[in-house]
């Protein structure tokens, strides 16, 4: 396999001045003796590293400096590793190892395999290396290879190495399709090449000739296993450059696969051969190049074998490789757009070339079908060929447009996969999708994959793939690639939305009814079934346009739904739907669903039980969609009790008995409940509460919280403060509830706030009520910090001794905190989170509800508290939620004298002062950080001291 060779090699590495010098000292110092061969390793070795250092020196000046692309890169330290390789090899038989005569058994070839083999190597890159031998290891082959290895392992490098006969080669490869692989790609370096050429003849006649099908089979199981493990979506927000789906691990499959069954050193080489048109050939080779790139910048920003294309180092690449700022997207957005692009190119450039070799080889087709299907004739004027469906001539595009539509749906209701070359016959003649945007008959076909009763996820995904989607539906063409340069969201736009119209005909087909009951049930009672999925196609339609984007997709919506045939009320329901589908989710995760004033105000949005129903499962399907672990039971249970509550609003269910008689029937039903204990105790404990507690609880929670403020009461005597705390798990919404009666003071939420941070747990929600003795009940539902219940027996005692020390003020809760605190991992390090306050004055009439943006890091929610007791509020209830890097906590608050904040300088010292204290918190929380790191290093170097003087004794 012959490789391109880089720009003035010379100037990377002068074999020839390398071997002139170290012969020239290896004659003055090698005499025969133990001391005279040292000193010419060591020459060797000190040489070789300076001659690499230096070289690779020259390959990242040129990449960074002069802009050479990755190929350039590839080439040249792939050139760089051959002549050092070369080099040492040379020296080690010429002057370590001597011999003027070699027997056949001690013949040796080096071969570069993988990565090396192909000439990909890149800054940190692996070598790969095979020493062949015509049979079993000699001495003297024994000790010129461990030479060779020792010398590159002292030069730093990871290497790789087999040493195998050729006969072992041959018997291994027919048994590993991994072996079989590697040497299909050997390069020859040096050494006896007749056994690489003997090689290679017996690697094609006695284990390649007739085993084509059988490779591509394999090729491409380990292709779908692979995409897999790493989400099988070439459209997550971090992808792995090298292994990812449309990563250059595919392209590696298709160039194994065209190898194998041409025999070709370079995909160009297909072209002459008829399998490739050179049109498809540069594309391959640009968005190899482009990958190769990438991954160079990624290896030189790392300083490893970096493959993953983090948030921390996007814009960084996205900088150096000259992608700026636009008033439509930022300079990284462009250019994760370009990268998904190239992705989505590979996935084409992989149905086109297998499309090609499996004509030429005739091979089984990966899909089978039932044989009633094979059978079937009514194709709506398509073919079966090798079962799956195909154009019957490759003018039917041009005879008839809408087949490029049509194809679709004919495919996705028999159950039949698309031929390859007609995906890319619809591919090519994509100018042509565009008259059908105004017809009917297209749009028609349009509306019955969207909405089909059958799942539509995946041939909507092909479509999209094809080009088709965004051809026929420009707007979406404008979100296809486009990612959100966040930690939250986990695929761009377009693949989020596919992913939405999945979960939704899921929640139709019953399939979520587990987690979405409420949704499961309503979604067959709506009207306007088409109006909904439309709508989820449109919800984010209008992302990257510079505006509000719920504003701009309702105008998208406005004018697109009447040419789907939509009719005026669809179009209208489809729009509101658009404009306000982030609104429920913002209730029901920062509003407190008790205050009515919070469900006046939503009901007053909604206006009626049918756009309640729609919007309720447009909201699940958008939360689901976003990623893996963004839904959870806490999520759900809150959308489903603002679901009950509005609807009980809008149909006029709610109670009409007036508060007094509705908390004299909370009351009756706990002394009730309580009968087993001491009447003189229930009936003072059923004057402590006030209505707001007595309508804020079930009866079943109210009887929790007695028995055990009874049982603290009765272990405490009355000269002693009682500070208790219990947890109750709650499986079903994946919480655990956290409940502490404490004597009630300034700054006691923050205390417990605190204490729970420090305990290792997240808090979702807050409520605080004080009693008539001055005493506070309040409850906290509480997650792992990694989510779901907090239930670890060893965890719970510590919540529960940290949060009793901290409202009893024997811990310092901001040293502990800021110690804690973890340095932010580099990818959290890429977003600046600004605080932001933002206060609702209408959203209660009885409190101010204050909105408190951040960076998301423990003890957030301490020092957003602390600050709140430091300005005499009364903290009533809080909601936190958390969107990747950030934060966002809710808090309904009063004045010292149980009113609203509303004057004009209040609320002036109250945005100052929460906005300093998010900006100090993450201050001391990386200084505290930095202490804790330098404190840890302190220990370690004493350890290591003490270690020494025992080891010295």
């Amino acid at each position: 396999m012959s490789l391109p060779r880089p720009s003035r090699p010379r100037a990377i590495i002068n074999r020839k001045a390398l071997v002139l010098g170290l012969n020239a000292r290896a004659e003055a110092v090698l005499d025969g003796s133990r001391e005279g061969t040292r000193k010419a390793r060591a020459d060797l070795l000190d040489t070789l590293k300076a001659a690499l250092a230096d070289g690779r020196e020259e390959i990242r000046r040129r990449f960074l400096e002069d802009n050479c692309g990755g190929a350039e890169v590839c080439a040249a330290n792939t050139h760089l590793m051959d002549q050092i390789i070369r080099v040492l090899h040379d020296y080690t038989v010429a002057h370590l190892f001597p011999k003027l005569t070699r027997t056949t058994g001690e013949r040796l070839c080096v071969l570069a395999l993988g990565g090396y083999g192909r000439g990909e190597m890149l800054p940190f890159s692996d070598i790969d290396l095979m020493f062949v031998l015509p049979y079993k290891a000699t001495p003297y082959t024994e000790q010129v290879v461990e030479t060779i290895l020792y010398v590159l392992w002292d030069l730093g490098l990871k290497v790789g190495h087999s040493t195998r006969s050729v006969d072992e080669c041959i018997r291994q490869a027919r048994a590993d399709m991994t072996i079989r692989t590697s040497l299909l790609e050997a390069r020859f370096l040096f050494g006896e090449r007749a056994l690489f050429q003997d090689l290679s003849a017996r690697l094609y006649t006695r284990v390649i000739a007739g085993s084509g099908p059988q490779f591509v089979e394999a090729k491409l199981s380990e292709r779908d296993q692979r995409h897999e493990r790493l989400g099988d979506s070439r459209y997550v927000l971090e992808p792995n450059v090298k292994e990812g789906k449309g990563g250059l691990r595919d392209l590696h499959t298709l160039f194994w696969i065209a190898r194998y069954l041409y025999s070709v050193s370079d995909v160009n080489d297909l072209i002459g051969m008829g399998v490739l048109t050179p049109a498809v050939a540069r594309k391959f080779t640009r968005a190899r190049a482009f990958l190769w790139t990438v991954r160079a910048h990624l290896h030189y920003l790392s300083g490893r074998a970096e493959e993953r294309l983090t948030f921390d180092v996007q814009p960084r690449i996205a900088e150096r490789m000259n992608y700026t700022d636009r008033p439509s997207a930022r300079g990284v957005e462009r250019f994760m757009k370009h990268y998904f692009l190239v992705a989505r190119d590979v996935g084409n450039l992989t149905r086109i070339l297998l499309s090609v070799l499996e004509d030429s080889q005739k091979r089984r087709p990966m899909l089978s079908v039932p044989g009633f299907i094979m059978r079937r004739r009514d194709l709506n004027g398509f073919i079966l060929d090798g079962q799956r469906l195909a154009v019957p001539q490759p003018d039917h595009f041009v005879r008839d447009p809408l087949a490029m539509l049509r194809v679709f749906l004919v495919a996705h209701e028999q159950g039949l996969d698309i031929h390859p070359d007609t995906l890319r016959l619809v591919t090519d003649h994509l100018s042509r999708i565009k008259p059908l945007r105004d017809d009917p008959d297209a749009n028609a076909l349009f509306m019955a994959l969207l909405t089909h009763r059958k799942e539509p996820e995946g041939i909507l995904r092909m479509m999209s793939e094809a080009g088709v989607f965004g051809r026929f539906i420009p707007d979406f063409e404008r979100v296809t690639a486009q990612m959100q340069y966040d930690m939250y969201h986990v695929y761009t736009t377009d693949e989020h939305t596919i992913r939405a119209i999945g979960i939704l005909h899921r929640i139709e087909s019953g399939a979520l009814a587990e987690q979405l009951p409420v949704a499961t049930q309503i979604i067959h009672t709506v009207t306007s079934r088409r109006a909904l999925y439309v709508a989820v196609l449109l919800h984010d339609i209008a992302k990257g346009r510079g505006g509000d984007h719920s504003e701009l997709g309702a105008q998208v919506a406005q004018e697109l739904c009447p040419r789907l045939g939509l009719d005026d009320e669809e179009t209208e329901t489809v729009s509101w739907l658009v404009l306000h589908h982030l609104a429920m989710s913002r209730v029901a995760l920062k509003r407190d669903v008790d205050d009515a004033k919070t469900i006046q105000d939503f009901a007053g949005l909604v206006q009626s039980p049918e756009r309640l129903k729609l919007l309720t499962v447009l909201t699940c399907a958008d939360i689901m969609a976003v990623g893996p672990g963004i839904w959870n039971n806490w999520k759900a249970g809150l959308l489903r009790d603002l679901y009950r509550r509005t609807e009980e609003f809008l149909v006029g269910s709610l109670s009409a008995v007036p508060q007094d008689r509705r908390v004299r029937g909370r009351r009756d039903a706990l002394r009730e409940a309580l009968a087993d204990l001491p009447a003189s105790w229930v009936e003072s404990y059923l004057g402590r509460g006030y209505p707001g507690y007595w309508l804020s609880f079930d009866t079943e929670s109210q009887e929790r919280h007695a028995r055990l403020i009874h049982a603290a009461e009765a272990d405490n005597p009355a000269d002693e403060e009682v500070v208790t705390l219990d947890t109750r798990m709650d499986t079903g919404r994946g919480v655990t509830e956290v409940l502490v009666y404490a004597p009630d003071h300034p700054g006691l939420f923050s205390k417990i706030a605190g204490g729970i941070a420090l305990a290792g747990a997240s808090i979702l929600d807050a409520r605080i009520f004080t009693m008539t003795n001055s005493m506070a009940l309040d409850t906290f539902t509480v997650q792992a910090a990694e989510g779901g219940v907090f239930d670890a027996p060893g965890r719970l005692e510590r919540l529960k001794a940290t949060v009793i020390d901290a409202v009893r003020g024997t811990i310092d809760l901001r040293a502990e905190l800021a110690r804690k605190s973890p340095t932010l991992p580099a990818r959290a390090q890429a977003f600046h989170v600004p605080p932001r306050v933002i206060v609702h004055h209408e959203a209660s009439k009885t409190h101010t509800v204050v909105e408190v943006n951040g960076r998301d890091r423990p003890g957030f929610l301490f020092a957003v508290t602390d600050a709140l007791t430091g300005l005499n509020l009364q903290i009533a209830s809080a909601r936190v939620n958390t969107y990747g890097e950030r934060v966002v906590d809710v808090f309904y608050v009063k004045d010292v004298f149980g009113m609203k904040v509303s004057h004009p300088g209040k609320l002036r010292d109250l945005k100052r002062a929460l906005t300093r204290a998010v900006g100090l918190q993450a201050l001391e929380s990386q200084k505290g950080a930095a202490v804790a790191r330098d404190a840890g290093r302190a220990r370690a170097k004493a350890e290591r001291a003490d270690g020494s003087d025992q080891a010295a004794e």
